[in-house]
């Protein structure tokens, strides 16, 4: 078995060439703190463009170039370890900060080509699947056709579909012969763009499973649910054979007409923009990925986010995307109250996503889910994370796909 490791030689690079960036970062920041407070004599106005000039200027130019010299031999020195050590399973400590850390800044992470930016790829509890006949037949032997699909949340990874001793795939292979495949994907990145490979890379594994494949079922938590709504989309536009297998789609916690997390970040950038004095830590505020900001409006396409500024969009451009209808949808949603009608039910829900959110509920009968009542479940005094591990949770998944 091969040894698994904490740290990676890659993960020096990545992380040299974050380090790297930040300092340059943080010089623009002070640079840009020096010139307004040089400039603007009032505490509240609108600072004045530009950068500082002569002496000043040269210190921060200087910083500047001194810091990408040495991040660049820091990656030239690292590159030989990384070829040597480099095939190493990782730890599940080191797959949780890496999932954390591309779930911030994921998108950053892949347009840098940085180390540390998590491609997507399918998984089992024992490491990395190819979607290849031969692969698959060689590493899930007692394969069944009925083939169960597990995605993720944001800032999170396959590994943590094991939670309190409980994974809701492996409990589901035992009680009703499902053969669960574990999506591992950069979720910093725009949940479009992330559907679309998603719905590519299903054609692939369900064309190369290796027996016949007599259904498929997705079970997504939180941001996954948004990227199997997405997926889906793109296949039936690319003309996919998957989506016609697609049996059930079940959401657990998914915020499916948003989150106020990234509301508080864009609310603080409002906040600090409003004096010149602080203008310059809105960058700060800024450092939210692509994905963390769909999940704000829920954007599921391309259409939803483009030609929108990341971080000034006014409103939400909200846009319809039915459920599959050829599809039994469930919602299973969960609430910190502890009886229906709580504060906690109409504002803070699971702490994370507010109840009617997950449920797919809106006063717009347009954007109205309609998961039939029969199909939808709240769990009460517990929290987004309690969804992976309780045992009612589990029940109520179990009942809907028993035969």
């Amino acid at each position: 078995m091969t040894a698994k490791t904490h740290l990676h030689p890659s993960d020096l690079r990545g992380a040299s060439r974050l380090a790297t960036d930040a300092v340059i970062a943080v010089t623009d920041l002070v640079e840009t703190m020096h010139h307004n407070i040089g400039s603007v004599s009032k505490p509240l106005g609108t600072p004045a463009a530009g950068s500082t000039r002569g002496m000043t200027g040269l210190v921060y130019r200087t910083v500047r170039g001194v810091t990408r010299l040495v991040g660049s031999s820091i990656d030239i020195a690292l590159a030989p370890l990384t070829t040597l050590l480099e095939n190493r399973e990782s730890s599940s400590n080191r797959d949780a900060v890496v999932a954390a850390l591309n779930g911030v800044l994921g998108d950053y992470l892949a347009s840098t080509n940085n180390p540390l930016a998590v491609t997507m790829q399918w998984r089992s509890p024992a490491g990395p699947l190819a979607a290849e006949k031969a692969a698959l037949a060689a590493a899930l032997p007692n394969a069944s056709g009925k083939v169960l699909v597990l995605v993720h949340g944001l800032c999170m990874s396959d590994q943590q579909w094991l939670r309190e001793g409980h994974d809701h795939g492996a409990a589901l292979a035992r009680d009703l012969g499902y053969t669960p495949v574990y999506l591992r994907y950069n979720s910093g990145l725009h949940i479009s763009a992330n559907g679309r490979e998603f719905a590519a890379m299903l054609e692939s594994l369900l064309a190369s499973w290796p027996v016949p494949v007599e259904e498929l079922a997705i079970l997504a938590h939180s941001m996954g649910g948004l990227l199997a709504r997405s997926a889906h989309h793109y296949g039936k536009t690319a003309g996919h054979r998957w989506p016609e297998q697609l049996r059930s789609l079940l959401f657990l916690g998914t915020p499916h007409h948003g989150a106020p997390l990234e509301r508080g970040g864009h609310w603080l950038d409002i906040i600090l923009g409003v004096s010149p004095y602080t203008a310059p830590f809105v960058r700060l505020g800024k450092i939210r990925s692509a994905g963390i900001t769909d999940l704000r409006f829920g954007d599921l396409r391309d259409e939803d986010w483009q030609g929108h500024e990341q971080h000034k969009r006014a409103k939400a451009a909200k846009h319809a995307l039915p459920l599959p209808p050829a599809t039994r949808c469930y919602a299973v949603a969960a609430t910190t109250g502890k009886r229906p009608g709580d504060l906690y039910d109409r504002v803070l829900g699971d702490g994370l996503v507010p109840l009617s959110s997950a449920l797919g509920q809106h006063p717009d009968p347009a954007l109205e889910l309609a998961i039939p009542a029969a199909r939808r479940w709240v769990g009460y005094g517990m929290n987004h994370m309690d969804l992976l591990s309780s045992t009612d949770v589990y029940a109520r998944i179990r009942q809907w796909l028993a035969p």
